[in-house]
């Protein structure tokens, strides 16, 4: 190391900066364009060394943090659909991929300046052990090892400084909300009558809440008491006496990560996956909330076949009607009851105008079914996933009539995030299982068919 070194970028040194011009001047950099030009061209454009532009466009999401380095995540895990061509889709997502779970950290004194400023004390008086290098980094924090005073094993999750108004910057700032909606059209539907207005005051409350993290706290024991004990589904416990809106200090859970998990043996995946489902679905079910952050940096895997689930700051919450209408629409199109099934869709506002024919709508609606409808048991593929991408949402796809006379109300944008989401996550780890069983025992309360289910059915009675 030389004596003199040359001052440290505001990046480097893990600041945020909230300037609009400086916020997308990363973007912008790959083609001289704007922001929202450079990030689809760079997706677009054919490339002598796509490996290069690839690993470019992804160190520039992660530098951006916030709202763009959350539609880079969105983006690692999912089929990128039409926005690459080519067979360049997995040299993108390879480099996509490290966005999961190795964003760039802040260096060790920032991150103490930020618990002295949120608990009074610098980290290693607040704590008996605190490692000053941190276990991982996400798009808006990252999260430390410790020890409390009474000897117990935690994380710290610290938001870095700035992200908060850099955050509120990119949701006031047009520019970077369309390059944002523009790397996302890939992965969301694409319903002709749907109002971006709409779906922008949804993306906007989503991710304005994750900068609180008392919210994360209050979202995640709300599930951290329904799981309790659980048999296959762990959810970390939060400690409110070392958290704080910037701070957040939970139980630690050890476990292997999604790379890691994607190399197990198959039996051990498929009960990861079917953990995975039935928390999903079960939860949505029960408790009426949906993790709407489903990325598989979220998850930790244990090889008894269970899964911690991480990261709660984007939670969305429907009422028992909107549930109910979920359950319902799925049933009509179980049961090929094309009229009911539009009759439910134009109840909950997803058909503004002249109605798609019914039968053509309940093709449409069995294409992310086949899991439950087909032979059973079914295998998630990425080959399946891929599918439902360009059957189900693609405005010239073979739905397009169905499609292009829809409309996506904004309180109802999550439920894309549980098709895709559920789905990437399943097909990456090629699970297999009875899923139709497992949706009439959550729907119909018909007996458990898997070991799992007997496992849950067991819990839910001696925790109703």
């Amino acid at each position: 190391m030389s004596q003199a070194e040359p001052p440290r970028s505001p990046e480097k040194a893990g600041r945020i900066r909230t300037g609009r011009v400086a916020r997308a001047a990363p973007l912008v950099a790959l083609t001289g364009r704007t922001a929202g030009e450079a990030v689809i061209s760079a997706l677009r454009r054919k490339e002598h060394s796509p490996q290069r532009s690839a690993e470019r466009y992804a160190q520039s999401l992660g530098n951006s943090r916030g709202v763009l380095m959350k539609a880079g995540q969105i983006l690692s895990f999912v089929s990128l659909g039409s926005l690459v061509e080519g067979g360049s889709q997995s040299v993108y997502q390879a480099a996509l991929a490290r966005l999961q779970d190795d964003a760039p950290p802040m260096e060790p004194e920032l991150a103490a300046e930020a618990v002295t400023a949120e608990l009074g004390a610098p980290p290693q008086e607040v704590f008996a052990e605190f490692d000053p290098h941190p276990l991982a980094a996400a798009s808006i924090g990252q999260v430390h090892a410790a020890v409390t005073p009474d000897g117990r094993r935690v994380v710290v999750k610290i938001q870095y400084p700035g992200v908060a108004e850099a955050i509120r910057a990119d949701l006031a700032n047009a520019e970077l909300l369309a390059t944002f909606f523009q790397l996302i059209r890939g992965v969301l539907p694409d319903l002709g009558g749907t109002d971006a207005r709409a779906l922008a005051v949804e993306v906007s409350e989503r991710i304005g809440e994750e900068i609180d993290y008392r919210t994360e706290a209050a979202n995640q024991q709300v599930f951290a008491d329904a799981y309790r004990d659980h048999p296959f589904a762990r959810v970390p416990e939060v400690l409110p006496e070392f958290s704080t809106g910037r701070v957040l200090t939970m139980e630690r859970s050890d476990g292997m990560r999604w790379a890691q998990a994607r190399q197990a043996e198959q039996e051990l995946k498929d009960q990861w996956g079917e953990a995975i489902y039935r928390f999903t679905l079960g939860s949505l079910r029960r408790l009426g909330r949906f993790n709407a952050d489903p990325h598989p940096g979220n998850y930790l895997f244990h090889p008894d076949g269970s899964v911690t689930f991480l990261d709660f700051g984007c939670v969305k919450t429907w009422d028992t009607g909107q549930v109910g209408w979920m359950v319902a629409a799925v049933q009509a199109t179980i049961d090929g009851d094309a009229d009911e099934l539009l009759k439910q869709y134009t109840a909950q506002g997803f058909v503004p105008g002249e109605p798609p024919e019914p039968q053509a709508m309940l093709a449409w609606a069995r294409e992310p079914l086949a899991p439950v409808l087909a032979p059973q048991p079914f295998t998630y593929t990425p080959e399946f996933a891929a599918r439902i991408v360009d059957l189900e949402f693609s405005p010239r796809g073979p739905h397009s009539a169905v499609v292009q006379k829809l409309a996506l109300p904004g309180e109802y944008l999550a439920l894309s995030r549980i098709d895709l989401g559920l789905t990437s996550v399943l097909a990456g780890l090629r699970a297999t299982s009875d899923w139709r069983s497992i949706r009439e025992e959550m729907d119909l309360g018909v007996d458990p068919v898997t070991r799992f289910g007997q496992l849950e059915k067991a819990y839910r009675q001696e925790h109703p």
